[in-house]
């Protein structure tokens, strides 16, 4: 049983070891989970991650409980088929499945996953993300996923759903190098439960500071409201890549204020030169790792990543090390 300890990280550390796991049969033991966190400890959405993990693959679990620190788990055979999990607050859906995602990959049959709770948490990659930037890389590693936002969950209410049909296949490794010309920047602002003249202020910002055109900018309300929300997303897309950024309005914080930020952060992108975003750089160290190799490129290395690809190489016999190239870093998975 491996042994690991959860400080180093957040649930991250958690989630991915569920995977890898579940994927190479490995059992695992895992301390201090969270314990740099001012709530240390299992929350409601790790203990769905776990939940869902357990139930794909049947495994043994000691110590899944609310606030534990310490977690046994034993996993068995992934099996395919249709699956439903609700987290039962704002917790996020997107991160519950990608838990799960590529254990449903390796398994014997299709799969279905319906996911109930938040879809759109500042704490967590927004549907959209999943969407049209991690799961079309996914998808030229030869993986079959569909993903449907059906309706958003904003924090604190939750009250979103997500469904993912998934189909077996095997993940072929990924060359990310260069991002291609960008072929288009699109804008969308969805409010709920407040007045939709937040979103559009936000568009209009985002019009103004980066030169969208209006067929570019889009406004949706959720109806009926699930609970008061907004959040402001920001397409970047390249030839061979979608970097989607989020920004989330928050009580005290002005719409123009919200917009202003998630522009920067769709301009410091653009002005460089790497592949993919931090977020979206630490979540493809897994997948390429299952899959036995790839190489992207990223503009720095988070703390985030370097912990996963530490927790990676307990798991499976990969090595992953990043080194300045041309401006950006480059990051290497090899067997």
């Amino acid at each position: 049983m491996l042994e690991l300890d959860g400080a180093a990280g957040g649930g991250q550390l958690l989630r991915s070891a569920l995977t890898l796991a579940m994927c190479t049969g490995q059992a695992f033991h895992i301390r201090r989970i969270r314990s740099g966190r001012s709530k240390p400890g299992l929350m409601r959405q790790h203990l769905t991650a776990v939940d869902a993990a357990a139930a794909i693959c049947s495994a043994d679990v000691d110590g899944a409980a609310p606030g534990a620190t310490a977690l046994r788990f034993t996993p068995g055979t992934i099996r395919g088929g249709d699956y439903a999990f609700a987290i039962g607050t704002a917790g996020s859906t997107t991160l519950v499945l990608q838990t799960v995602l590529p254990a449903l990959l390796c398994a014997n049959t299709p799969s279905t996953i319906d996911l109930q709770g938040g879809t759109h948490n500042p704490l967590a990659p927004p549907a959209e993300f999943l969407r049209d930037a991690y799961l079309p890389l996914l998808q030229r590693m030869g993986a079959d996923v569909e993903l449907e936002l059906q309706r958003p969950g904003f924090y604190p209410a939750g009250g979103g759903a997500l469904r993912a049909s998934i189909h077996p296949c095997p993940l072929q490794p990924l060359t990310l190098r260069e991002r291609g010309a960008l072929s288009g920047l699109q804008a969308l602002a969805w409010t709920s439960g407040i007045a939709p003249s937040v979103g559009e202020r936000e568009l209009a910002i985002v019009q103004r500071r980066l030169g969208l055109d209006a067929a570019d900018l889009q406004r949706r309300t959720v109806q009926p409201p699930s609970g008061p929300g907004n959040a402001l997303l920001l397409f970047a897309r390249h030839e061979a890549v979608c970097e989607v950024f989020c920004g989330f309005g928050a009580r005290g914080v002005s719409a123009e204020a919200v917009a202003e930020r998630t522009c920067e952060a769709v301009r410091d992108y653009l002005c460089g030169s790497a592949a993919v975003g931090a977020c979206l750089a630490d979540q493809l160290l897994l997948p390429l790792a299952l899959a036995g190799g790839g190489t992207f490129t990223t503009a720095r290395i988070t703390d985030h990543l370097q912990s996963n690809a530490r927790l990676i190489e307990k798991f499976l016999p990969v090595e992953i090390d990043w080194h300045e190239s041309d401006g950006c870093w480059q990051v290497d998975v090899r067997r």
